[in-house]
């Protein structure tokens, strides 16, 4: 069967085994006005008042957004808070990148996600993890650090964070108060957020909130310099906008997790020899290290001993922040490097990227089809693919001519999982 996976801008058409058990979210198709659905929301948020209402024309507002690697619509959603809050003059806004430990963005970059008359006219930050004359400690965490946050989103008069939702690989859910946290905190705070023993967590995975220490974590930091209000969206395989949850932080952010689980979430009776995945394409597949979420989700319905095949651009390399390519080099397979990694002594940016990684190769073979080398795919100890539809006909000699496949389009928009 021909089946088309979300690979970069332009897609990419494979040609599958007829068995193969195709794997998407249920269809939901775009709301037939997402600005008025959005003005809807503002003027009509879950559990506070209107946010017009809320703000004063003399307070100074912060609106935190998501950075390039996520789909988020910031062009829409930014422009219609900005026209709702009219009565705030233009130079009291300022918009803070959530770039946690990536990279920041460019003049031309920030255009292309928020569109050239707010770049003109609005002030744009990027958060610096690592500068701590931009940050401001909140408080403690009870797990163990103290909380750095952008200092222009601290002493902002009212603070907005903006996102969209869906299933993640150890928050439970992205959106909501992960747009703050780890969104625009500091290092320090975003290592004990992503440390060995939280991510290592069981309980640390898609589609659980309960229990759940990374984002239990998020939500008592968000409570330190809590937002004033939330505006997150869910979207379609083709980016566009379903449904919209706007005002009180937790109490909008929990109906669209609900929301979210209900149409992303996708019950298999049994696991695969063979999981063919996308990373979502682009933004989300711009990088080696973004391709964990597209593996992991694979990782949830596939055998011991199985395969996973991800497909992912990375147009943008590896990427070329933080140490993720250079904590591979550091040990001789993925069981050595969990070990290295869960040593508490062990500290370095990206180590949680990795350590996702190499519990996924410590329980299945995992083959890259990108636009990276060779060399830098065998450098994070994975397999390069050049022909993904020859790679199944070889597969076929280790599992054999019944050999099961499930492939999931759109990667990680879609969260299968086995109940066992």
């Amino acid at each position: 069967m021909k089946k088309e996976l979300l690979y970069g801008r332009e897609g990419l058409i494979l040609d599958l085994p007829d068995q193969s058990l195709e794997i998407e979210p249920k269809n939901l198709k775009k709301l037939d006005n997402e600005k008025e659905a959005i003005r809807k929301a503002l003027r009509n948020p879950i559990g506070t008042a209107a946010l017009k209402e809320s703000v004063q024309s003399t307070d100074t507002v912060s609106i935190v957004i998501s950075d390039i690697t996520r789909p988020t619509p910031n062009h829409i959603l930014v422009p219609l808070l900005i026209e709702e809050l009219d009565h705030v003059p233009l130079e009291n806004f300022v918009i803070i990148n959530g770039t946690g430990t990536h990279r920041e963005q460019t003049r031309e970059e920030f255009i292309q996600m928020l569109g050239e008359w707010i770049v003109d006219n609005i002030r744009i930050v990027n958060n610096n993890c690592h500068d701590k004359d931009t940050l401001v400690k909140v408080g403690e965490s009870r797990f163990g650090c103290d909380v750095y946050l952008n200092k222009n989103y601290v002493e902002s008069d009212f603070k907005i964070v903006t996102g969209f939702i869906e299933p993640h690989f150890f928050a439970g859910f992205s959106g909501g108060p992960k747009g703050i946290m780890p969104g625009i905190a500091g290092l320090e705070t975003i290592m004990t957020f992503h440390n060995a023993r939280m991510i290592g967590d069981p309980l640390a995975t898609w589609g659980n909130m309960e229990n759940n220490p990374v984002q239990d974590m998020t939500r008592e930091i968000n409570g330190m310099c809590k937002p004033d209000f939330m505006l997150n969206v869910t979207l379609n395989r083709e980016k566009e906008i379903t449904n919209v949850f706007a005002g009180e932080l937790y109490e909008a952010h929990n109906v669209g997790c609900e929301f979210a689980k209900e149409h992303a979430m996708y019950r298999c009776e049994e696991r695969f020899d063979v999981v063919i995945t996308s990373n979502s394409g682009y933004p989300l597949d711009q990088n080696l290290y973004q391709a964990v979420k597209g593996m992991s989700a694979a990782h949830k319905i596939v055998k011991k001993g199985g395969s996973i095949i991800v497909a992912s651009e990375c147009s943008d390399g590896l990427p070329d922040h933080g140490n993720f390519s250079k904590i591979f080099g550091m040990a001789n397979s993925p069981h050595e490097l969990l070990d290295m990694i869960n040593d508490p002594k062990f500290k370095m940016m990206d180590q949680w990227q990795v350590q996702k990684q190499a519990v996924i190769q410590t329980w299945a073979d995992v083959y890259v089809y990108s636009k990276l080398t060779d060399e830098q795919v065998k450098g994070a100890m994975l397999k390069p693919t050049h022909n993904i539809e020859k790679t199944l006909e070889l597969l076929k000699e280790t599992y054999g001519e019944d050999m099961t496949v499930a492939v999931l389009p759109l990667g990680p928009l879609t969260i299968p999982y086995v109940e066992e």
